[in-house]
């Protein structure tokens, strides 16, 4: 027994990678059916940035639009939907952070993580389930946002590949992002403090150029928003549905976007490994 043990051949790295990929694919499975079952956090993810939309365009819009640069007064309202839409569908994405989260957290407390341990399945997969499943996710709210935004009138000046290259990009950010909620998920202590993390996220798009330009804000503050990492997503939403100037934008937002996923994997993996051993 113990010879014929030695002699049989290790597991190829190929079947290794398959394994990994057709667990994920079932945990991606068991998310997505989790979303349906369970629709108050995905609807929370919409909800709140039409709401802030509405708000913003209707009770703010007409005085915040008149203020941009080049605006004619009379057309302030129009101006500033077309403005301030690329940075509430920035808040939309950030927004997933929370409810990945909160997901992970319920799992890894309540014990459905520790009986996934028992099983012959990748540890990766549980992560990467979550991910794609919280990315999908996300991809739809903006897709439902923005179909907000153009009932009420915003005009994308985008072609086909400007609208291939915007799904391309905003596919890449809640990805990204999803790694950052995953982690923060994983550390927080209970599932009623999972979401109080995320919350800087959200945050950011607010201290960028998702609601006004960057130049109109206080020097410190202006240098801050100019780096941070949602002002280069936002200006890359933006110039490829209108036309604005790129710049090195696309660059820097497809860097920070892989930061935070390399960020997100080693910081989600360590804890993850480091609760497995308790």
């Amino acid at each position: 027994m113990t010879a014929l043990t030695a002699s049989r051949p290790p597991v190829a790295p190929s079947r290794r990678r398959s394994h990994v990929v057709a667990d994920a694919v079932t945990m991606l499975r068991r998310n997505l059916l989790h979303m349906i079952r369970y629709p108050g956090l995905s609807l929370f993810t919409i909800i709140g940035p039409v709401v802030a939309l509405l708000l913003v365009v209707f009770v703010f819009g007409g005085t915040l639009g008149a203020g941009l640069p080049g605006v004619d007064p009379e057309g302030g309202r129009e101006a500033y939907i077309a403005y301030v839409l690329p940075g509430i569908l920035a808040i939309t994405i950030a927004g997933t952070a929370g409810g990945i989260a909160i997901t992970i957290s319920m799992d890894m407390t309540e014990g459905i993580t520790a009986r996934f341990r028992t099983m012959a399945i990748s540890r990766a997969s549980v992560l990467a389930g979550h991910v794609l499943g919280n990315t999908i996710q996300g991809i739809i709210a903006v897709a439902l946002v923005l179909a907000v935004g153009l009932l009420i009138g915003f005009r994308p000046t985008a072609g086909p590949l400007e609208w291939l290259a915007a799904a391309g990009v905003v596919a890449l950010i809640a990805f990204a992002i999803s790694w950052i909620g995953l982690a923060m998920g994983i550390q927080a202590k209970s599932v009623e403090t999972a979401s109080n993390l995320p919350l800087i996220l959200t945050f950011l798009p607010l201290l960028g150029s998702g609601f006004v330009p960057t130049d109109s804000m206080p020097a410190g503050l202006q240098e801050f928003a100019r780096y941070q990492p949602f002002t280069p997503f936002i200006e890359t939403i933006r110039g490829l549905l209108l036309g604005t100037p790129l710049g090195w934008n696309p660059a820097l937002a497809i860097g920070w976007a892989v930061l935070f996923v390399l960020v997100g994997y080693i910081w989600s993996t360590a804890i993850y490994e480091r609760k497995s051993v308790r």
